[in-house]
């Protein structure tokens, strides 16, 4: 069985544990960073794991990845996904990779704040990646390696502020506002034989208990062994570094399809933009403050739960 991880704090400490059964058992010893709490432990020295217990009632959980890991981003990862944003999937042909800040990471039932200044907020359910090891050079991954370079899994959901991404084009800007990055609740970490389900996990996300994405990993794009040979030729990693996958189908965003974007570049930008806006003010699914949204990832034979992420969405204080 994998083994699932929390981290949190309990009586002014942080510490990190085992959960089983809605019970955690605490591993000892300190570990400053998500890289350092990978470098000392395996999958197998904490799966026969005993001691203190505490319960979820006792403690506050964290996000599993700390906030002096990398935060590296796949866009557009799922076929459906990418109609949706505009893009010809017989068409494009490459990895979209991008960064979110670290400051946006936060814990799994954080709530979700909205700028003032946002009017279009997005959601996005994501499989993360959390790595295992240095990386610093080019490496061959594969689905027979790729064990010794993922260390376990977590739920991301990407936020997103479509008014400041698309027209400025800067994702960085319009996914790294402040609690964008929720992670957890729990880090699942994989022996050797469990990477298989990387490619059958079910991703699901609610707004308000109605089901908006709801997906399968066996439908990304660029699988995690492609993606990490390609991005470990041009960038080092650390233990503990975060990789979301993409998201699948369902957000909020509507954009042109691709002959209606040819045809809105021979328009003045600011036409263009005032025509997407106003496309984007139709669409009653973005967030609004008052929306709770809902989010798990589990494999179909109960072997990896990732949780549930719960977020209130409420205003900038």
């Amino acid at each position: 069985m994998a083994t699932h991880v929390v981290r949190f704090i309990y009586q002014h400490k942080i510490q990190w544990g085992v959960i089983r059964q809605q019970r955690i058992t605490v591993i000892p010893g300190q570990f400053a960073s998500t890289g350092d709490f990978i470098r000392a432990n395996t999958d197998s020295s904490l799966m026969e794991l005993q001691g203190d217990e505490l319960s979820l009632d006792q403690i506050t959980l964290l996000s599993p990845v700390t906030r002096d890991q990398q935060f590296v981003c796949q866009g557009a990862n799922y076929r459906q996904h990418m109609i949706e944003s505009g893009m010809d999937p017989d068409v494009k042909h490459f990895n979209m990779i991008f960064t979110k800040a670290t400051s946006c990471i936060v814990a799994a039932d954080s709530d979700l704040i909205k700028p003032r200044h946002v009017r279009f907020l997005d959601y996005e359910i994501e499989l993360g990646l959390v790595l295992k090891q240095e990386i610093k050079e080019k490496a061959q991954v594969t689905d027979s390696n790729l064990h010794e370079f993922v260390a376990g899994v977590v739920i991301v959901n990407d936020y997103s502020a479509r008014d400041v991404q698309i027209p400025q084009m800067q994702f960085y800007k319009g996914k790294s506002y402040r609690t964008f990055g929720p992670v957890g609740p729990y880090l699942c970490l994989l022996a050797p034989n469990e990477m298989k389900y990387l490619k059958t996990l079910q991703l699901r996300l609610t707004v308000n208990e109605e089901v908006r994405q709801n997906d399968n990993t066996a439908n990304l794009v660029f699988g995690p062994a492609e993606t990490l040979s390609e991005l470990s030729g041009l960038q080092d990693f650390a233990a503990g570094d975060l990789i979301a996958t993409g998201t699948p189908s369902g957000c909020a965003l509507t954009v042109p399809s691709p002959a209606k974007q040819r045809l809105g570049a021979l328009l003045p930008d600011a036409m263009k933009w005032k025509i997407f806006l106003k496309a984007q003010a139709a669409r009653t699914q973005y967030l609004k403050i008052g929306d709770v949204v809902e989010a798990s990832i589990r494999s179909g034979d109960g072997v990896i739960d990732l949780g549930l992420q719960r977020n209130h969405v409420v205003g900038e204080a």
